[in-house]
């Protein structure tokens, strides 16, 4: 008495090479997803950054990665080193690549719109 049935090997088919690629197709979207979500636009604000750092000056205000605000006092020329002030009379040098951020003054609103009178 035999419990196993024999297997046999199906003969190929024609679609075979199209079955193996519909397979891969979904991978494919996938990554495609997450590289114009995710890979793309982090790549952008790193290569925006890196252009920001280039044109630092004296007098912008920077954050550090470590969360300390200061104002730019110096940059050496040729040297990654730039000195900053962290509070009066405080200076410190930190490298170039730890700041992560520069901070642009942003103008407050407080001017009351004209107000006009209608005839």
């Amino acid at each position: 008495m035999h419990l196993i049935s024999p297997a046999f090997a199906q003969s190929l088919g024609g679609g075979t090479s199209l079955a193996g690629l519909a397979q891969f197709a979904p991978l494919v979207l996938i990554f495609g997803v997450f590289y114009f979500i995710l890979i793309r636009p982090q790549q952008q604000k790193q290569k925006a950054l890196k252009a920001s750092l280039n044109a630092i000056k004296r007098g912008d205000r920077v954050l550090t990665a470590g969360g300390i605000l200061a104002v730019v006092q110096k940059i050496k020329e040729g040297s990654d080193e730039v000195e900053v002030e962290i509070a009066p009379n405080v200076r410190v040098m930190v490298m170039r690549s730890t700041i992560s951020a520069i901070i642009k003054p942003v103008a407050a609103n407080d001017v009351k719109p004209a107000v006009t009178q209608a005839s």
